[in-house]
């Protein structure tokens, strides 16, 4: 080879990889869940297989979204839509408590979080005026509250308590729960306790549990939901939302092992 040709092919430079468009590379990272790190201990390595046997994308399956996600995001935006903090205060303030307690029934009916008969003694309960005003100021005290939320949930489910009702008591847990899911999903956990407390056996995990719903009972509960959090984190959970799903999955018969 000519010893100008000899340099040529030395100079050439090589051609080098196209990078991946941004949107398109943080589109992946988001679907494709990381490599779980060490020291999960047995159970949350179960939790996770199931989940991703289930869910092979994780929580950006589309699968999931539509199984287990978009309804209960859907209820949180309608809540926002009407009963976000600036028109919850305003109603408050005009005193128009049962509109208050009606849309927040309106917009639980279009989940299946509560069963039929939860809904009905939720309805009667907030029939007459004075149910309907104990629940809404209750209720906004709960989720806007300028006390600890071990102080607003005292009093939420003191509040509930003292309810009308007819046949089904309204103080049960998913009851206690259910708005503050649907109103502000980043903090409040729901809480069907048969398949919670299930998913938390599987775990490794003895919940404590009354069926009366109060302040020790529900932290101990978001302190578990902290230690599943921290222990699925590599899958990107965004909210209360996917953690209640997650665990849902674990100890639901709809997702066999």
């Amino acid at each position: 080879m000519p010893e100008d040709c000899v340099d040529m092919a030395r100079t050439v430079p090589k051609p080098t990889p196209q990078p991946v468009p941004r949107a398109r590379e943080r589109d992946r990272r988001a679907r494709t869940p990381l490599a779980p790190k060490p020291g999960r201990t047995p159970g949350a390595l179960r939790a996770r297989k199931k989940f991703l046997r289930i869910f092979p994308a994780g929580f950006r399956d589309p699968d999931y979204v539509d199984l287990e996600r978009s309804y209960k995001w859907n209820a949180h935006q309608a809540w926002e839509g009407a009963l976000d903090r600036s028109s919850f205060r305003k109603l408050i303030a005009g005193r128009e408590y049962q509109e208050i307690a009606a849309t927040a029934v309106r917009i639980e009916a279009k989940t299946n979080l509560l069963f039929s008969f939860e809904k009905m003694a939720l309805r009667d309960a907030v029939k007459s005026a004075s149910g309907a005003q104990a629940f809404a100021v209750a209720l906004y005290d709960l989720l806007h509250g300028s006390e600890s939320l071990e102080v607003r949930f005292s009093a939420w489910v003191a509040a509930i308590a003292s309810l009308p009702r007819r046949q089904t008591r309204v103080s049960t847990w998913p009851l206690a729960t259910v708005f503050g899911f649907i109103a502000q999903p980043a903090t409040h956990f729901f809480l069907k306790p048969m398949v919670t407390r299930e998913a938390a056996r599987r775990y490794g995990e003895t919940l404590s549990y009354s069926s009366r719903p109060s302040w020790p009972v529900y932290g101990d509960l978001l302190k578990f939901i902290d230690r599943v959090r921290r222990d699925i984190r590599d899958l990107r959970p965004r909210d209360m939302i996917d953690m209640q799903s997650f665990l849902w999955i674990q100890g639901a018969d709809e997702y066999p092992d």
